[in-house]
Parts: C-alpha cells; structure tokens; sequence
C-alpha cells in the first residue's frame, strides 16, 4: 500500500512546489480572481495545472519524440508565448474595472483555462525540470519496487493534484482580499500586474535565440 500511493505523494510535492513560485501565470491567476472573481482566477490555475500535468506525462512515460519536438521548438514557442503575455499585458492595463465587471464577470472560464493552459505549455524548458525531478524519482524507487505504468501514472496524478492544491489555495486567499478592495485599488492593480505580464513577455522573446 505504502509503494502504490508514495508516487501520488512525491508527485503532490512535485506539482505543488512547481506551482508555487510567482511567476506570469501566478500574476494572470491573481489579477484575474480581483477583477472578475474566484471562478475565473481558479479556471486560470487549471489551466496551468492542466499543462503541468502534460509535461510531467511526457516526462513520466518517457515520451522522447514529444520531448525532442517541444526542446527543438522552444524559441518559437517563447517568442509566441512572450508575444501572448505582452498582449495580455498591455490589455490589462488599459482595463478599467467597472467595465471590466460589467462585461459578465470578464473572460469566460473555457477562456481563461485555456489561455493559462496554452501560456504554460509554451514554456518547454518546464519539461526538462520535470525530467529530472521523474527521473531521479523513479530511479530511487527502481532500487525498492519495479516502476510500472501505474507507477508513472500516479506520480502524474500527484503532479496534477499539487498544482491544483496551490491554485486553489492561491484563489481562495486572494478572493478574500478582492472584498476589501476598492475600484481604485483594483485601477492600479491592473496596471502593476499589466506592467509585470509584459516584462515577463519581453523577457521570454529576449532569451530566444
């Protein structure tokens, strides 16, 4: 029992600590729970989850081809992805609040989950810390049990489940602050998490080859 639910766990610690560090996605998740609520902020943080899941798939089962594409396209792909985020970024500042809200809550969930998702997958290095983080893993673990597909399964799982720890914890802290707010505060939180999106976008396209 202990050997079949260990992956799910150091998977969990995996995903969680992944997640955890503020970066793009962290800034869009947390600009998005204070200007249009929980359930955008949460799809966001899925989304992203959704992507850590699809790495560490790749990197769990060993799917080389895969990997080998999405190395050998990274700078197309951070040049697209920085451009996205630049996008957003410059949106975002210009976004006034009450019209923000009164456009139905702003982006739709399917939106907001998809953007995050697709703004993570276009990050390809994430599948190289995802490599070794599986590959140390499973080669402790070969020297106990013999790792199985339901082994590399589970430590997806836990991947998936930390990251969605986080955003779920994320979302839920800052939807408590957003009541606090006022539409001047959320005018300059747009405008400092504006700013933020786009400087990380230029330096996704800058370190592009």
């Amino acid at each position: 029992m202990t050997d079949s639910f260990s992956p799910f766990l150091q998977g969990w610690v995996l995903g969680l600590s992944i997640a955890a560090p503020v970066g793009p996605i962290g800034v869009l998740c947390i600009r998005r729970t204070l200007t249009h609520g929980r359930r955008a902020g949460l799809a966001s943080g899925l989304g992203a989850a959704t992507a850590d899941a699809a790495y560490g798939a790749i990197a769990g089962f060993g799917l080389t081809m895969v990997a080998a594409l999405l190395v050998r396209e990274a700078a197309f792909l951070r040049v697209v992805g920085g451009a996205f985020l630049a996008f957003l970024g410059l949106r975002t500042m210009s976004s006034a609040p009450a019209r923000v809200a009164a456009v139905a809550g702003g982006p739709s969930i399917a939106g907001a989950y998809l953007s995050t998702f697709f703004l993570t997958l276009t990050n390809p290095m994430t599948i190289l810390s995802f490599g070794v983080a599986f590959a140390g893993i499973l080669a402790r673990d070969a020297a106990r049990i013999a790792p199985s597909p339901n082994h590399g399964a589970a430590l997806v799982l836990g991947v998936f489940g930390g990251s969605v720890a986080w955003w779920l914890a994320l979302t839920a802290a800052v939807d408590r602050l957003r009541e606090r707010l006022g539409a001047i505060h959320l005018t300059w939180i747009n405008r400092v998490a504006g700013m933020v999106l786009v400087a990380f976008g230029l330096v996704l396209i800058a370190g592009s080859p």
